[in-house]
C-alpha cells in the first residue's frame, strides 16, 4: 500500500479492510514523513501502533 491509498481509506464512507502481517487494523492517520500509518488492532482498545505504510495490504470494501 501507499500513503495516497491510505488517506483514500481513512477518508472513505465505505469500511475497507486492511490488514498488516494478517492481522485486520484501522487506519488513523498517515504520516508523510516518516511513510507510516497509525492504526488500532482493537476497536475496543486506545492501542494505537505505528505501521510501515508498504506492509500494510488492502482487502475488500464493504458497505
Amino acid at each position: 500500500m501507499d500513503l495516497k491509498r491510505a488517506s483514500q481509506i481513512i477518508s472513505s464512507p465505505k469500511e475497507i479492510e486492511v490488514t498488516y502481517h494478517g492481522v485486520p487494523v484501522r487506519l488513523i492517520h498517515t504520516n508523510q514523513k516518516t511513510n507510516t500509518v497509525s492504526v488500532k488492532t482493537d476497536p475496543n482498545s486506545n492501542d494505537i501502533m505505528v505501521l510501515p505504510v508498504e506492509e500494510l495490504e488492502e482487502g475488500e470494501s464493504r458497505e
